[in-house]
């Protein structure tokens, strides 16, 4: 099967997850809610015949709700050197491979102060936040494929203060030049999307690059 199509695929399950969640969040009675639960539950399995996620762990991931369920919000930095070399990191979860600074976001934080957070925990450095550079859905991008649902902000940044050290989960911390760039961490940050959001940076492009 045709990578595209496999995408296509995931998703539709993915999508046809969350509207069982919906149905039994609002079901009245006890038939409606057996039905949604086993659809949920055969959705499971396909989804765990098709990617490599076991069916423990989307049995563990997809947990019943008891709201709205909404796509995930992942943030991400975008910082250069006077040589105009990009900061990356290798995190101790993807040995080996490199992503720019980010994560998820987290409960209390606006999206501006959480990856100031993030690139603090993450590179020891204060930066400050030029602009939104551009909001990505991951479903249009090769990435590996996960249960969940994201959007991902990317912000441009500039250092502050501090100096680039490691952390408790982060294992290096360097800059490289756009034109060279190490092994990628392909489930953060793909080669595509840091040539697209180059780009925008290069034009100055003063609108928000949305999928």
């Amino acid at each position: 099967m045709e990578k595209d199509n496999l995408t296509q695929i995931i998703n539709l399950i993915k999508r046809n997850i969350a509207l069982c969640d919906l149905g039994y969040l609002y079901a009245h009675n006890g038939y409606d809610d057996e039905r949604y639960q086993e659809l949920k539950e055969i959705n499971m399995k396909l989804l765990n015949l098709i990617t490599d996620n076991n069916l423990k762990e989307l049995c563990d991931f997809y947990l019943p709700i008891e709201e709205y369920p909404t796509p995930k919000v992942e943030v991400r930095g975008m910082l250069f050197n006077e040589k105009n070399e990009i900061l990356m990191v290798e995190e101790k979860l993807d040995k080996g491979k490199w992503s720019i600074p980010g994560g998820w976001a987290d409960i209390g934080f606006s999206p501006k102060e959480m990856i100031i957070k993030e690139m603090k925990e993450e590179t020891g450095l204060d930066v400050k936040v030029v602009k939104v550079l551009a909001i990505l859905d991951k479903k249009f991008y090769d990435h590996p494929e996960e249960p969940f649902y994201t959007y991902k902000i990317v912000f441009l940044c500039e250092k502050i203060s501090g100096e680039l050290r490691n952390t408790f989960d982060i294992d290096d911390v360097k800059f490289f030049p756009v034109n060279s760039l190490p092994p990628l961490s392909k489930p953060r940050i793909l080669k595509e999307q840091i040539d697209l959001l180059c780009k925008l940076i290069k034009n100055n492009d003063s609108q928000v690059y949305c999928d």
